[in-house]
């Protein structure tokens, strides 16, 4: 009779634990856990020992005299033009890794996170137990995007500290491409992008090292064009004066023409003033998150509809 009751009932898979497919996901992704891990605490060591140059850095950069006077330091003080040096060269170093980052992370996403596994057919072997192709892929992007989001901002924040008063001279312009994907909001944008194109490219493809490539180029595509055409994402100012046109310091030139007509000499200048930093830096990531959802979208009915 047990037996019989024991053949009725019906199998039942257990439960999953909460939490147990993201902890899954980041225990199958330890390698590049662990090498951004020290990627990241590499550079927050870097960024907090620039922060410490950066006073001695500045009084390198400001003027000098031989022999020196009450108001200017000697032009022979090699350690302070050593420091301006190492400093400015450190700050632009930090601002190029954080501005390409979006590369590594699409080639990522699209050949070991998503790629490899449709590949290999251990994607499928998940599907058939307690895990739902939705609800995997969801799992896959959670959990890098976290942390991307989490690690990306707190460099932000750092190299933002470490730039201190952002003197052009030493850190660069505000409008420097790397320099303006590094301080603000676009820097966490562009590898949220990154991430769901590789996604995009591993469903599409579903093997590791075409997906790495499409993801890759789709990524280079989108920053090339953003990059182009940044200076058309907010409504730039123009003057026009007889004469000579003096911009302020550190503006933004997107065009300056001169003309004479009657003998007048005519300038028009276009630009942006530094005030329209965060304009730009908000369209720009509203512009990067619109793109990252729409891939991510478009990886979700995807799957939906060409996989079991």
């Amino acid at each position: 009779m047990s037996a019989l009751a024991s053949a009725a009932t019906p199998l039942t898979r257990p439960a999953p634990r909460p939490g147990g497919l993201l902890r899954t996901v980041a225990r199958t992704h330890r390698p590049a856990l662990v090498l951004s891990a020290l990627a990241l605490a590499a550079t927050t060591v870097a960024l907090v020992w620039l922060h410490g140059l950066g006073g001695e850095a500045r009084a390198g950069d400001s003027a000098c005299a031989t022999p020196p006077t009450d108001r200017l330091p000697s032009c022979a003080a090699v350690e302070a033009i050593t420091a301006d040096e190492t400093y400015a060269n450190g700050l632009a170093v930090i601002a190029t890794v954080l501005s390409y980052a979006v590369f590594p992370v699409a080639a990522w996403a699209g050949g070991a996170l998503i790629g490899r596994e449709l590949e290999n057919g251990t994607a499928q072997l998940a599907w058939t137990q307690s895990v739902g192709p939705a609800r995997w892929l969801a799992a896959k992007l959670a959990v890098p995007a976290a942390l991307l989001t989490a690690g990306t901002s707190g460099t932000v924040l750092l190299n933002v500290w470490a730039r201190g008063d952002g003197d052009p001279d030493l850190a660069g312009d505000w409008y420097y491409p790397d320099v303006f994907v590094s301080t603000g909001p676009v820097a966490v944008a562009y590898p949220l992008a990154g991430l769901a194109f590789g996604a995009l490219a591993g469903l599409v493809w579903r093997r590791a090292l075409p997906a790495a490539g499409m993801g890759l180029a789709a990524s280079l595509l989108l920053h090339t064009l953003l990059e182009r055409h940044r200076e058309e994402l907010w409504p730039a100012v123009t003057r026009v004066a007889a004469g000579s046109i003096e911009l302020p310091r550190s503006a933004f030139q997107v065009s300056w023409d001169t003309a004479t007509p009657n003998g007048v000499h005519i300038t028009r200048a276009t630009f942006h003033p530094q005030s329209h930093y965060w304009p730009l830096q908000y369209v720009e990531t509203g512009l990067l998150l619109a793109v990252a959802a729409a891939a991510t979208a478009t990886a979700f009915a995807l799957l939906a509809r060409r996989l079991p």
